[in-house]
């Protein structure tokens, strides 16, 4: 059992080495087409809930600040985070849900610095529980994105992307939320 340790062992750091190795004999490539090694945007979002969300419910605003990490060519690890109010619609004996997502994701650009898709998943957290008779504070939130990376200036953009989100209920037995949104930000390179 020792000596079966040990050769495992032995031959990780072997394979560490090789691979070490052969990463830095190759050429170094930019994370993306761009020379940004971080984006930072920020903006306003607003929307439409759907299916039985939307019976209630008959808009959303809010906005968000994302963050962007580029890995390797095209592809960019995002956190985003934001603020949400949900409007309820007139004569609805409800309040407006207030809520602040809090995702993960990965951005993939079909033309580098241009056209993008992203997937997101995380958490959409309930800033009004009590006021709304909500069960949980907390669901679980997922969305997808597709968008464009508008260039202003040198590392100055204008992102413009369309989302659907869909989220876990935030009442026991309720049903889930979708919605669609616009979001429009700012985004600076670093």
């Amino acid at each position: 059992m020792k000596t079966t340790r040990k050769i495992g062992v032995v031959t990780a750091l072997l394979l560490s080495l090789a691979v070490a190795s052969q990463a830095q004999t190759q050429p170094q490539s930019s994370p993306s087409s761009s020379a940004d090694k971080f984006r930072l945007s920020i903006g306003p979002e607003a929307g439409l809930p759907l299916g039985s969300f939307h019976d209630a419910y008959g808009s959303y605003f809010g906005g968000s600040v994302q963050g962007e990490l580029p890995v390797v060519k095209n592809l960019s690890v995002i956190l985003n985070a934001g603020y949400n109010d949900f409007i309820v619609k007139d004569g609805v004996p409800l309040k407006n849900l207030s809520t602040l997502p809090v995702k993960a994701g990965l951005r993939y650009y079909f033309l580098p610095d241009l056209l993008y898709v992203q997937g997101e998943a995380g958490t959409s957290i309930l800033l009004n529980k009590n006021d709304v008779l909500a069960d949980k504070s907390a669901d679980f939130a997922y969305a997808g994105s597709v968008g464009v990376l508008i260039p202003l200036a040198k590392k100055n953009y204008l992102d413009v992307g369309v989302r659907w989100q869909g989220q876990s209920s935030y009442y026991d037995n309720g049903s889930a939320t979708n919605f669609l949104g616009l979001r429009v930000a700012y985004t600076l390179g670093f």
